[in-house]
C-alpha cells in the first residue's frame, strides 16, 4: 500500500527525513528500511533520496511495500468489529490465542486472519498491537502493514470490564502496583516492590451478592495486570484460578476488552469502538446472586 501526501508551506525546505517524522509520524527506522525500496520514496512521482529538500506542493509518496506471511490458514469465523485499508479490529473470543507459540501452533487470530486473506485471494501480514491473553475476550487491533502499526499503537486506548469476586466498596480507584514474576514461574506475577511499575485505573459498574462488574483502563501494558491487581487487592476474577479465582460459575476469567479508541494514521480521524459482554460473562451475571 502506499500513501501520498502534499506538502505544505510549513515545511518548505525541510528534508524530506524531517518531514516524515515531523507531519507523519514515521519512525527514523522504518523511513531507513523504505528508503532501499525500489518504490519506497518518491517525490511527484521521482524516487527521491532522504535528504531532498521538500517544496510546498510537493507530493511525497511512501509504500509500505508488499508483506506476505507463512501462517497455515484458520476459517474459524471471527466477527470483525472494524476494518479499512490498512487496518483491522478482530473482536476475539475466548479460547483463542492470538498469535501461533509452542503450545498453540495454528488456530490463532493470526491464522484466522491468513484464512481470511487467503478467503478473499489476497496475500499480506497481520501487525497485532495488543495482545490479549487466550481467555481474554474482546476488542484486538492490527496494522495490516508495518507503516501503520507503530502509529497505531501509539494513539490506542482500551477499556476493559471484568467480574470480580467480593464487593469491591470504593465506586472508583486506582491500584499502584509493581508487577514482577511470582518466583521461578516463568508464567505467573505477582506484585512486589521490586517489580516494573503497574497502574490500573477502575470504576464499579455494578454490585452482585458476591462479585462486582468493574470498568478498568490501563496506564501501564504489563503481562496479567489486571488480574494480578485485582487479586493482590483480594478480588480475583471469577474464573481466574491462576490467581485464586472459583471456577464453579465460569471457566475462565472473567476479563473482556470492551472499548477501543485509535486515531487512524494520517487521516487524524478517531475511532471509538465498542464489544458487548460476551454470552459467558453475561450469563455469569444474571445467573442469579453471585
Amino acid at each position: 500500500m502506499t500513501y501520498t501526501f502534499t506538502v505544505t508551506e510549513e515545511y518548505e525546505g525541510k528534508k524530506l527525513f524531517a518531514y516524515l517524522r515531523a507531519f507523519a509520524g514515521i519512525s527514523s527506522s522504518l523511513i531507513k528500511s523504505v528508503k532501499y525500496d525500489e518504490d519506497g520514496l518518491a517525490v511527484n512521482g521521482e524516487r527521491a533520496k532522504t535528504d531532498y529538500a521538500v517544496r510546498a506542493g510537493d507530493r511525497v509518496t511512501v509504500s509500505a511495500g508488499r508483506e506476505e506471511n507463512s501462517l497455515s490458514p484458520c476459517y474459524t469465523p471471527v466477527p470483525i468489529a472494524y476494518e479499512s485499508e490498512d487496518i483491522i479490529v478482530f473482536d476475539k473470543p475466548a479460547g483463542m490465542a492470538v498469535h501461533p507459540t509452542l503450545n498453540y501452533p495454528d488456530g490463532t487470530l493470526a491464522n484466522v486472519y491468513a484464512g481470511l486473506l487467503a478467503s478473499r485471494g489476497e496475500v499480506g501480514a497481520i501487525h497485532l498491537t495488543n495482545r490479549l491473553d487466550k481467555n481474554t475476550s474482546g476488542l484486538v487491533l492490527a496494522g495490516k502493514n508495518r507503516l501503520v502499526t507503530p502509529l497505531l499503537a501509539k494513539s490506542a486506548d482500551k477499556e476493559y470490564l471484568a467480574v470480580v469476586e467480593g464487593i469491591v466498596e470504593e465506586n472508583e480507584g486506582i491500584i499502584d502496583r509493581p508487577i514482577a514474576f511470582e518466583g521461578d514461574s516463568i508464567i505467573k506475577r505477582r506484585t512486589a516492590d521490586e517489580g516494573l511499575s503497574a497502574v490500573t485505573e477502575y470504576r464499579v459498574i455494578e454490585r452482585f451478592s458476591n462479585h462486582t462488574l468493574v470498568r478498568m483502563h490501563m496506564f501501564t501494558g504489563r503481562t496479567h495486570q489486571i488480574r494480578v491487581h485485582f487479586s493482590s487487592v483480594g478480588h480475583p476474577l471469577a474464573g481466574d484460578d491462576l490467581y485464586g479465582g472459583g471456577t464453579k460459575l465460569i471457566s475462565r476469567h472473567a476479563l473482556h476488552c470492551a472499548r477501543l479508541l485509535f486515531t487512524r494514521p494520517f487521516s487524524g480521524e478517531r475511532v471509538v469502538l465498542e464489544s458487548p459482554l460476551p454470552e459467558d460473562m453475561s450469563a455469569l451475571i444474571g445467573s442469579g446472586p453471585l
